[in-house]
């Protein structure tokens, strides 16, 4: 057992080549990939060494993508934190979101701000969903954050003044980062918090990524000898 639970953080991609191989719809790699989130999910709040689940939902990038699909996608993620709520209350999750809220749908912003508030007290599990969320875009509003309250005046800016204004300081560095599809780069995926994060893996598109892989993922984080530069 680790001294505190893990941050477990997962980069699903390959769900359009998914659909795409097989003649179907881009969402329908979509809605395959979503169905995945609850079996994972709930092994992650059965595992007693896992406290945070980090999922890149959509990235700041992804808006460059076909409209309609951006459409369907906004309403699968609302369909799907809907029907989480009662997991959620059941298992005393909390649900945070992290990136941008101005260029989300006004329905998803206030279905998430009533989870993340009818939630906020639960400590068994944090399940943390990244939407328009970009790495640098979060450093960059931080620092802007951090300017909209210093009020003119020249301050000596250190990590702590970072993370800080990041959106969620409290949560833990990312421990394991798990990445489907077998591309093999970080994306500009949270790179304050995943500085020290172990990266695994996958050849195969998300919608067949499976609870087991997962727990291969973790199982070999285990046997890993971390140094932090020492």
């Amino acid at each position: 057992m680790p001294e505190q639970p893990l941050h477990i953080a997962i980069i699903p991609d390959g769900n359009r080549r998914w659909a795409k191989a097989r003649g179907l719809l881009a969402w329908n790699g979509h809605e395959k990939a979503i169905q995945n989130f609850r079996d994972i999910s709930d092994f992650c709040r059965r595992d007693p060494r896992i406290g945070t689940l980090t999922v890149w939902c959509f990235s700041t990038e992804n808006w460059k993508r076909d409209p309609a699909e951006v459409s369907k996608l906004m309403g699968l993620l609302e369909t799907f934190i809907r029907r989480e709520r009662s997991h959620i209350d059941k298992y005393k999750t909390r649900l945070l979101h992290s990136g941008r809220r101005d260029r989300l749908p006004p329905t998803l912003i206030t279905l998430m701000d009533e989870v993340c508030a009818t939630s906020k007290d639960y400590t068994d599990f944090t399940l943390h969903l990244a939407i328009d969320y970009g790495g640098k875009d979060e450093i960059i509003r931080a620092i802007n954050k951090q300017q909209a309250t210093s009020n003119g005046t020249s301050a000596v800016w250190d990590e702590n003044t970072i993370r800080a204004n990041l959106d969620h300081p409290e949560l833990p560095d990312i421990d394991l980062i798990v990445r489907s599809s077998g591309e093999i780069r970080t994306s500009n995926f949270f790179l304050w918090q995943s500085t020290y994060a172990e990266w695994k893996f996958f050849d195969k598109y998300f919608p067949d990524f499976t609870v087991e892989d997962l727990k291969a993922a973790v199982d070999d984080f285990a046997k890993r000898t971390r140094r932090f530069g020492s």
